[in-house]
């Protein structure tokens, strides 16, 4: 019996909870019906605003109100007014001065429509095709205008050419202008006879710049001058001539041993000669100084330079990371970042290239001119001139032949220009060598250098 009594109570529950929400639905429509009666205006009342009508709120309660911006069509549906259209001619400051009435909070009189009817546009004027003779009557000034400048223009272009016609009637070479610049031809070179044209027989490689390699050198030639090293030893307390030769063949090592350009050499002890012209330096320098003129002059010279550490294994660990950069940065400067400096090294190649020398000659001429690099006596000549008395020294020794007509022209020294600096680097070459100084002369006497530095020397110079 007890799950009967429970399905009897359900039962009860559920028809007492029916008749509940029942009545709370009557309720609700009474009441929502009351609210919507209670809100209604009556009919003599205005209705109010909606929410995208007129564009201030403020309407007053007045006869002369302005009516709903909806209408109350037949159907039961609301149907907005049009928006009065604003005419064409309209300016800014009455648009502005409407703009302004509009937010001012006065009473608004009923808006009258005035319809306007656009001017008609004359039949004739549209229809009609204007004729062949009225066309000059009917085209704009502008379109006149552009007309008379071509006029112009292809009258000017008549009167050049028949100018041209009548010039080249009466010379007989026709003109050539352009932008109004007159062309110069610039003059080859005439090569004195018996002098080989090597520049013109090069032409055709661009590697050589041919027509350019003359000029070249002759502007390094002239910047020789801003480039001379001043007596040193003297103004310097604690670096001697002896010093300067160890450490000139200490940096020929280096170059070997690191397989550097040869201009690379000749640049980086360039670089420590004005830098000591500039500059006093402890002798516990030196070899700093030496180690950063490499340093700058391979960074200047070489496709792939040695790195910092290399430079600082190479001195033996008796310099830091930070005195090296600091050193380098005095170096470049005290030559105020000027490193395209003439090199004797580059005159010497361009004589030998010039004159057809063979390689084992100029690796003669080469040895000479690397010995001069620790004499200190030799720092005041011209790069050009100790090149050039390098070459005709071995060539003395070599081939016994003396000074061409072309290296006279290539380089342009005679023989009377260099004979006495010929004397001292024979003279040189005479020195009995020194153990210290080795490093030149080994290098020389090596087969990949054609063992140069083993030839017998010339005792008597005759030039």
């Amino acid at each position: 019996m007890a799950p009967i009594q429970k399905l009897t109570q359900q039962n009860n529950q559920r028809r007492q909870l029916r008749s509940s929400t029942i009545i709370k639905n009557d309720i609700k429509k009474n009441v929502e019906q009351k609210r919507k009666a209670e809100s209604s205006p009556p009919k003599d009342k205005d209705l109010k605003r909606s929410a995208f009508g007129d564009i201030t709120n403020a309407i007053a309660k007045s006869s002369n109100a302005v009516p709903d911006t909806k209408k109350i069509v037949n159907n039961g549906t609301l149907k907005p007014n049009p928006k009065p259209r604003i005419p064409l001619r309209t300016t800014a400051a009455a648009l502005e001065r409407r703009n302004n009435a509009a937010n001012v909070t006065q009473p608004v009189k009923k808006a009258q429509v005035v319809v306007k009817r656009l001017p008609t546009l004359k039949k004739p004027e549209l229809l009609t095709i204007p004729k062949k003779d009225d066309k000059k009557k009917t085209e704009s000034p502008e379109k006149n205008k552009a007309e008379e400048s071509k006029a112009k223009v292809e009258q000017m272009k008549k009167t050049d050419e028949s100018r041209r016609k009548q010039n080249f009637v009466s010379t007989g070479t026709p003109e050539i202008i352009v932008e109004e610049k007159t062309v110069v031809k610039s003059e080859e070179p005439v090569v004195p006879p018996g002098v080989d044209d090597f520049d013109k027989e090069n032409l055709h490689d661009p590697s050589q710049v041919a027509l350019y390699s003359m000029d070249i050198f002759n502007y390094l030639k002239e910047r020789e001058e801003l480039f001379k090293v001043a007596d040193y030893i003297d103004a310097q307390p604690s670096v001697t001539m002896w010093m300067r030769s160890l450490l000139v063949d200490w940096m020929v090592e280096v170059q070997e041993c690191f397989e550097l350009n040869h201009e690379t050499l000749y640049l980086g002890v360039k670089l420590v000669d004005l830098y000591l012209s500039k500059e006093q330096i402890s002798k516990e320098k030196l070899q700093l100084v030496g180690a950063a003129g490499l340093f700058v002059a391979s960074k200047f010279d070489e496709r792939c330079p040695p790195m910092v550490k290399d430079f600082l294994y190479i001195c033996d660990g008796a310099y830091t990371h930070k005195e090296l950069i600091n050193m380098e940065a005095s170096l470049v400067k005290a030559v105020d970042f000027d490193l395209g400096m003439p090199l004797s090294y580059r005159f010497l190649r361009r004589y030998a290239r010039c004159a057809k020398l063979t390689l084992p000659m100029l690796t003669l001429a080469r040895y000479i001119l690397e010995m001069s690099l620790m004499e200190y006596s030799f720092i005041q000549v011209s790069e050009s001139r100790i090149a050039a008395a390098a070459l005709l020294l071995a060539l003395k020794m070599k081939m016994g032949t003396g000074w061409t007509k072309t290296l006279e022209y290539y380089s342009g020294y005679t023989v009377e220009d260099i004979k006495g600096l010929t004397h001292e680097l024979n003279a040189m070459l005479h020195r009995k060598p020194k153990e210290a100084l080795a490093t030149i002369r080994n290098k020389y006497s090596h087969r990949l250098f054609f063992e140069v530095a083993t030839l017998p020397l010339v005792d008597v110079l005759s030039l």
